[in-house]
């Protein structure tokens, strides 16, 4: 194991990269609470959506259901009608005839008795679907103001702590050598939180390519140089643990 000789420019690195992450996290956590309430609005809307679908399927049901129902009675008075004319019947054929219309309506009568029946279980079923619907929404919406609320109860501390760790980076960045702050300052344009990286051994903590070792060295000295990865860019430093094995 290799203790590295703490110097002022590593140690600003060590520093900066820190806040970087910890402003990159907190932020992220600013941008996803407005677009996580959007998500549960979004199911809530897509629940509500479902359940309006299943009033109205179970609104036109019933509106079947009564309308056969009034074409049932409407058959039943029309036999009745027939049965009437039975004892007023001219003739046999005559007779006949009105026993064959009432058979026919009496068959009709029977075909929509059936119906009406279905259309009753379903109507049971779909009072059934809008209960569990419902609790389906009430859950949804129960979870969006929970989320909500924690969303809001959040807000102000994660601001609060973006407006803390952006004093504590303008102080690092002011404590940094002069001959380090350009580099920085290009590589965090570019990169943003992740321009700095540590050297695990040999190689480059962020793009895992090797660095050399003499130059590993030159920001080990009292008087460092900046150190930028070849490959990806990044501004390296060297860990508190670091090891060249």
């Amino acid at each position: 194991m290799f203790s590295s000789q703490t110097n002022a420019a590593t140690e600003s690195l060590r520093t900066l990269h820190r806040i970087l992450r910890d402003l990159s996290d907190y932020r992220s956590r600013l941008r996803r609470g407005p677009n996580v309430v959007a998500a549960h609005d979004a199911n809530v809307a897509r629940r509500e959506a479902e359940l309006n679908d299943v009033r109205e399927t179970a609104k036109k049901a019933k509106m079947a259901s009564d309308a056969k129902q009034g074409q049932l009675r409407d058959g039943e008075e029309k036999v009745k009608k027939i049965q009437g004319q039975l004892n007023a019947a001219g003739s046999n054929r005559e007779y006949q005839a009105l026993k064959d219309q009432i058979a026919a309506v009496e068959m009709a009568n029977s075909v929509l008795a059936d119906e009406i029946l279905e259309g009753l279980e379903k109507l049971d079923e779909f009072t059934t679907k809008i209960g569990e619907t419902e609790q389906v929404v009430a859950k949804a919406q129960a979870e969006r103001d929970r989320v909500k609320k924690e969303v809001n109860d959040e807000t102000p501390k994660t601001q609060a702590k973006i407006e803390e760790l952006e004093g504590q980076l303008k102080e690092a960045e002011a404590g940094m050598p002069e001959d380090f702050i350009a580099i920085y300052r290009r590589a965090v344009a570019a990169k943003r939180e992740d321009a700095l990286a540590p050297v695990r051994g040999e190689y480059c903590g962020g793009c895992n390519q090797k660095v050399p070792l003499n130059a590993i060295n030159c920001v080990l000295l009292p008087e460092p140089k900046p150190l930028v990865c070849r490959s990806c860019g990044r501004m390296l430093y060297v860990p508190e643990d670091w090891s060249q094995s």
